[in-house]
């Protein structure tokens, strides 16, 4: 499923290009501290600090609250929309805040900011295809050689309920099951929820 992808005119895009680079530099400093203009942002995502807006841990997961949600260039509503999720329950990762926004990488690796009202804390999981873009399988208990409960297909949505070494128990709404937690977004390496 692919998401519309909102594109501006080249000729405004371009107008706006050396005011939109200013105030992205000036969100950047202001949320990373000096260190972003030293190139060290990168290295804040790797450890998991506190958002200075919400007081939660950073980086996290969530769930998109509503059925459009814009993914602005940053943190206010003079940037410019780059994206809009027309999904509910599309888990997101937290990975910044400034004020009341967030911003958030997908699946896929888009990153971009949204209002923290169009965010919600419920966990979601995401079935990503497998390496032959195959369907997965969502099993009994944990382990692959449990009986299966249902064939998910990739990008299906579901409800994270809880992890344990490596497995994680997800509903997809009438069928519960485990599924490893390689095969979906929506939680971290090893995490156990």
């Amino acid at each position: 499923m692919s998401r519309p992808r909102i594109v501006p005119r080249l000729a405004s895009r371009l107008a706006l290009a050396p005011l939109l680079l200013a105030g992205l530099l000036l969100a950047g400093l202001q949320l990373a501290g000096p260190t972003a203009a030293l190139g060290a942002v990168g290295v804040a995502w790797a450890q998991q600090s506190v958002g200075s807006a919400s007081g939660l841990p950073i980086p996290r997961f969530v769930s998109l609250r509503a059925a459009e949600v814009n993914l602005r260039a940053g943190p206010g509503l003079q940037y410019p929309i780059e994206w809009v999720y027309r999904r509910p329950d599309l888990p997101v990762e937290v990975i910044d805040e400034f004020d009341n926004w967030r911003k958030l990488r997908d699946w896929e690796g888009t990153e971009g900011w949204v209002h923290s009202s169009m965010i919600q804390a419920k966990r979601t999981a995401q079935v990503l295809a497998t390496g032959d873009g195959g369907p997965r399988t969502l099993r009994r208990a944990p382990g692959t050689d449990a009986p299966a409960v249902a064939t998910l297909q990739p990008e299906a949505l579901g409800t994270l309920v809880g992890c344990d070494k490596g497995w994680c128990q997800l509903a997809f709404g009438a069928f519960q099951g485990w599924l490893s937690q390689e095969a979906f977004f929506g939680v971290h390496p090893a995490e156990a929820q």
